[in-house]
């Protein structure tokens, strides 16, 4: 996302839920910024059908310490 989009996310976003970021809007900003970075890193990865999570967990049994 552009820093333009960031913060009309974050603003959006915080005034949907009422919330008044005052002085912690740099840090939010800041955070985000970083979040989307990582967003892209992980859409980046090229996945195929084989790569999507199973539809439920199994768990599988610990092995016994010798």
């Amino acid at each position: 996302m552009t820093e333009q989009e960031l913060e009309t996310y974050v603003d959006a976003a915080a005034a949907a839920i009422g919330l008044q970021l005052g002085e912690s809007r740099l840090g939010v900003l800041r955070y985000f910024a970083l979040a989307s970075g990582f967003a892209d890193l992980v859409n980046a990865a090229p996945l195929t059908v084989h790569d999507e999570s199973p539809m439920a967990f199994i768990p599988v049994t610990p092995r016994s310490k010798p």
